[in-house]
């Protein structure tokens, strides 16, 4: 996805971090111009986080990520649980299910590249 950290307001995931990131971020729904997306941590605990964006591309985003163990305890498994709402009324209410799609796509190539990065 070409993203890249303009500025953080922490290196580490606090609660309360701001993140600004740019990045051809829908490249896969054909949208390629860069787009700046500011983000906040809104809750933390211990294997889970949640994100909210403050400006970008979505009239609402919240994205909550937990981390467990597999039963065997040999591999973390992430869970990704999004709500978004798209910009533009109604007609953004038409696109809600194929931007759902493109962001399974999308987290579905993250898991797989975070899975050749840590082989």
């Amino acid at each position: 996805m070409n993203l890249e950290i303009i500025k953080t307001t922490s290196k580490d995931i606090v609660q309360g971090q701001e993140i600004w990131v740019s990045g051809k971020i829908f490249e896969a729904i054909k949208i390629r111009r860069k787009m700046i997306w500011h983000s906040k941590i809104a809750f933390l605990k211990k294997y889970e986080y949640t994100d909210e964006m403050l400006e970008g591309p979505f009239k609402k985003w919240r994205h909550k990520h937990k981390f467990y163990n597999t039963m065997d305890g040999t591999q973390t498994e992430i869970i990704d649980e999004v709500e978004f709402e798209l910009p533009y009324g109604v007609l953004g209410k038409l696109f809600e299910g194929y931007a759902y799609k493109q962001l399974q796509n999308i987290f579905e190539y993250r898991k797989i590249a975070t899975v050749k990065a840590l082989e």
